[in-house]
């Protein structure tokens, strides 16, 4: 922007000196010389924005060798930066989130009512955005020294989390209730082992994947989205898990002559619709109908998860379980050297007599082998 001081001849030109104090008057009187209009202006113009940044630390995420994030962490991440972070940070120069600008982020954040953990998370999005950005060497272009007493952030108090759960009568219910045997066989699974649902239905029925007569699962793949994934959530997440005798008999019976494809699947094959086994089948059997007259297990919504939880729950305080053998099945990541150079991984047979005496937790009613009743829904096959 230029704006005129006098004539470069004749009536009103001033001398040097006039013009460079006319000038200084100029520029005060329009304000672009002071400290809010440089960070507004002329570095967002010139430096590149938190938006900008982050979406290349996303695209970064799922390229890179070193640790490539999963695509469910990316949508996720995804839509933490639209819902909120966006409109706080979007615009600002990256050389400018630190602790006093994120500060009012952590302030609506919690106007909002998210849960510290919530928060947490959510910061430490912003915090890896900024780190990202590295010079050629591989150096931070802006380190930073982040102060949670200063943001203020809400303490994650792990005594106070309530992540829902199932009892053993809850579990027990649920199987008696699920008409459909190939839900009434993925509640049995999941409850029996604490397999992640995207593990359970990235099953299929090999001589590779499911071994010994029904007594053992190779887990090494996962489905998202209704799309298999080659790789599982975290490293450890690839092993075996041991079947009780009881499970293992009725795993048996439900597979029959099937020799391949997925253990559970729909009509054409293909993957089961996450979504679909949550709002039609679990969340139904759990709140009831009332304009149905259908009474709930609990009243209480719940994801598929809480299975994981209750096999965690029962295998460390219910069972003599021994540490190691239950950090496999769970797929837990060991604490130190001694967990490292626990080699129960490879004591087949000791891992299946534990499995015989620590039981399930739970009653297990007859499972049927007769296939399920397809529906056409949108854009897939859904259970009925």
């Amino acid at each position: 922007m230029s704006e005129r001081i006098c004539p470069t001849s004749g009536p009103g030109l001033l001398s040097k000196s006039e013009r460079e104090r006319k000038a200084r008057e100029i520029i005060v009187a329009s304000g672009a010389d002071t400290v809010e209009r440089f960070n507004k202006v002329v570095k967002q113009q010139t430096g590149v924005t938190f938006r900008v940044q982050a979406k290349l630390f996303l695209q970064n995420a799922q390229t890179k060798k070193r640790n490539p994030i999963a695509p469910s962490t990316v949508e996720s991440w995804q839509g933490c930066f639209d819902k909120y972070v966006d409109d706080e940070l979007g615009d600002m120069p990256l050389s400018e989130v630190d602790n006093d600008t994120v500060k009012p982020l952590v302030d609506k954040l919690a106007e909002a009512g998210l849960k510290p953990k919530t928060i947490s998370n959510y910061l430490g999005l912003v915090r890896l955005v900024v780190a990202s950005a590295k010079g050629a060497k591989g150096r931070k272009l802006y380190p930073r020294k982040w102060d949670y007493e200063f943001m203020d952030v809400p303490i994650v108090e792990k005594e106070r989390q309530n992540a829902p759960s199932f009892t053993g009568e809850t579990v027990t219910a649920l199987v008696a209730k699920a008409k459909n045997p190939i839900v009434r066989m993925l509640y049995v699974l999941l409850a029996a082992t604490g397999l992640r649902l995207g593990e359970a239905l990235g099953i299929t029925i090999s001589k590779d994947t499911i071994l010994d007569d029904c007594t053992r699962i190779v887990i090494k793949q996962k489905v998202w989205r209704n799309e298999i994934q080659g790789f599982l959530k975290t490293k450890n997440g690839g092993r075996e898990v041991d079947l009780h005798p009881s499970v293992a008999s009725v795993l048996k019976e439900f597979i029959g002559n099937r020799t391949s494809g997925l253990l559970f699947q729909t009509k054409g094959g293909k993957p089961l619709c996450q979504t679909n086994l949550l709002k039609r089948y679990l969340h139904p059997a759990l709140l009831g109908d009332e304009k149905k007259g259908i009474k709930g297990i609990t009243g209480v919504k719940a994801g598929f998860h809480a299975f994981r939880r209750f096999r965690n729950t029962y295998l460390r305080n219910y069972t003599a379980c021994p540490e190691g053998v239950y950090k496999f099945w769970m797929g837990h990541a060991g604490k130190d050297m001694s967990e490292l150079y626990d080699k129960i991984k490879t004591n087949v047979s000791f891992r299946i007599q534990k499995a015989k005496e620590v039981g399930i937790g739970f009653d297990l009613p007859s499972v049927a082998p007769s296939a399920p009743n397809f529906v056409e829904g949108i854009g897939e096959e859904v259970l009925v």
